[in-house]
C-alpha cells in the first residue's frame, strides 16, 4: 500500500507514470470507486445538487477518452493502468479541493484561495497530460493536448446537460 502511495506522489511530482502501477482490474476498479466517491465529497461541501451527475459525467468522459485513444492506438494493454493512475491522481487532487472548498467564506474574499485552486486546476491538467504522454509513448505536448482536449469536451458537455 504504502508504494503505491509513493508511486502517486511521484506521480504528482511528474517523476513516475501509469507503467509503475500494477496493471490490475481489481485496483482500477477500486481507485475508480474512490475518485467517483471524492466527486460526491465535493458536492456536498459546495451544497449543489447536481453535482453528483456531473461528477459521473465528467470522470466517464475522461475514462471513456482514454480508453477509446489507447485502443485507437493499438495501446489496449495499457488501458488498466492509465485508469488507475487517472483515477488514483484524480482522487488526490479532488480531496485537496475537498478541503479547499471547505474553507471557503462567501462573505468576504478570499483570494489566496482562488490562486491557490486556479494552480491545483493547471497542475491537475499538467498530471494528466503527464499521465497521457506516458500512455501513449508520446511527448508532453501531446500529453498536455490530450488532458486539455478531455478538459473542453466536459466543459461544454457538462453545459449542454446541466447548464451554468
Amino acid at each position: 500500500m504504502s508504494r503505491l502511495l509513493i508511486v502517486f506522489l511521484d506521480m504528482l511530482r511528474l517523476r513516475s507514470g501509469p507503467q509503475d502501477l500494477p496493471a490490475s482490474r481489481g485496483l482500477m476498479v477500486v481507485l475508480a470507486i474512490l475518485y467517483i466517491a471524492g466527486g460526491f465529497m465535493a458536492g456536498n461541501v459546495m451544497s449543489e445538487p447536481d453535482y453528483a451527475p456531473r461528477a459521473m459525467v465528467a470522470i466517464g468522459v475522461q475514462f471513456a477518452f482514454a480508453i477509446l485513444l489507447l485502443k485507437f492506438k493499438g495501446l489496449a494493454d495499457r488501458i488498466q493502468q492509465t485508469i488507475s493512475a487517472l483515477a488514483g491522481t484524480g482522487f488526490i487532487f479532488g480531496m485537496v479541493s475537498v478541503y479547499l472548498l471547505s474553507l471557503i467564506d462567501i462573505e468576504k474574499p478570499q483570494v489566496e484561495l482562488v490562486a491557490f485552486y486556479m494552480v491545483l486546476f493547471f497542475w491537475s491538467l499538467t498530471v494528466d497530460g503527464h499521465i497521457f504522454r506516458h500512455a501513449l509513448s508520446s511527448k508532453m505536448g501531446t500529453g498536455l493536448l490530450v488532458a486539455v482536449t478531455i478538459f473542453a469536451i466536459n466543459f461544454v458537455l457538462l453545459r449542454l446537460l446541466f447548464g451554468q
